[in-house]
């Protein structure tokens, strides 16, 4: 098979088009870059392409996939480590092979997670605030000592395994869940225990699973009431880990102490868009921001030159795979 393929680029912006563009011209890939979100409305402009590169907010339903079939298209390349907007059963039944990027920097998304932590215990977002307006109080700006705290890390994958090794360096007693434990993990001093455990123990939890069946609202009503009064939770995963109108109550209540997240369930019509001049019209999420001891960025955890880089190499290497072998050793299937 021929090295090259035409690829439509979806939902991108101009730090897509700058890193795919330079990986791009070594791979020979021919390119066109659409801002559009991939729908059912937006499909038929993969028309002419062979393979089409979508982002964590596209949608791939199976209505999108028979689309995208049969207009010719025979790879859908995530750009991505996460695969749960894609319908794996509906591309098996339309011959599709959709790849991903499984490993582009777990460090950019380790060390945010660690950046929301610190900036909500030192309250550094109301800091700046008040600093800007003259007001140098520091009334209600305490923290607390990570050294000697409990933190629990929930999936100890290649970024969770860096979040233990941070955490570890912190001084922190570190606990964590994952069907499948992590040795590295353990070697850095991490302890593993069943989720009730971790909830129960943790000062901190910081969440770093795949959203599978099995994990959404793995963080409920029942989840938080096993939490210690005054929790950190961070999410930096996936926004359906998370009940958050539970989550709210709890923060209501006091019982999470600090919130930060970089994702949200309904993150679709608001994240890597500029709604500065509209009302946003998410009730939800416009409750999440008006609290003080609760940070919110906008899936902003992966966004360093190094991942960025990674991602572009990664997948135009995954699209060469494909073209050449019919392929692709970062491939996805649906569980049988």
């Amino acid at each position: 098979m021929r090295g090259v393929m035409k690829i439509a680029f979806y939902s991108t912006k101009p730090y897509d088009r700058r890193f795919f563009a330079e990986a791009g011209s070594e791979a020979g890939h021919e390119i066109e870059f659409l801002e559009c979100r991939l729908d059912s409305y937006t499909a038929p402009l993969a028309a002419k392409f062979e393979a089409v590169c979508a982002f964590v907010n596209d949608t791939l339903d199976a209505q999108v996939l028979e689309q995208l079939a049969a207009a010719g298209v025979r790879l859908i390349a995530l750009r991505c480590a996460g695969f749960n907007n894609v319908d794996l059963e509906a591309a098996a039944r339309w011959r599709l092979t959709v790849a991903r990027v499984p490993a582009y920097s777990p460090h950019a998304v380790a060390e945010h997670a660690i950046a929301l932590l610190l900036a909500l215990n030192r309250n550094v977002h109301r800091a700046h605030n008040r600093i800007r307006e003259g007001n140098f109080s520091l009334d209600g700006l305490l923290g607390f000592d990570l050294y000697g705290r409990t933190a629990g890390v929930v999936g100890t994958g290649k970024i969770g395994a860096c979040v233990v090794r941070i955490l570890a360096g912190f001084g922190c007693r570190v606990l964590a869940f994952d069907p499948y434990p992590n040795h590295e993990c353990e070697q850095n001093g991490a302890t593993y225990v069943d989720l009730d455990e971790l909830l129960a123990e943790s000062d901190v939890v910081s969440l770093h699973c795949p959203l599978t069946p099995q994990t959404h609202h793995l963080i409920d009503a029942r989840a938080i009431e096993r939490m210690k009064d005054y929790v950190t939770l961070i999410n930096t995963s996936r926004g359906a880990l998370i009940d958050t109108p539970a989550v709210i109550d709890a923060l209501k209540r006091g019982k999470i102490g600090y919130l930060g997240l970089d994702v949200y369930e309904e993150e679709g019509d608001l994240f890597f868009e500029d709604l500065s001049n509209q009302v946003i019209q998410d009730d939800v999420f416009a409750r999440l921001t008006t609290f003080p001891n609760v940070i919110v960025t906008g899936h902003q955890a992966f966004f360093t030159r190094e991942a960025l880089e990674n991602i572009a190499l990664t997948t135009l290497g995954n699209v060469t795979e494909f073209a050449q072998l019919g392929t692709c050793s970062n491939g996805v299937a649906a569980a049988r």
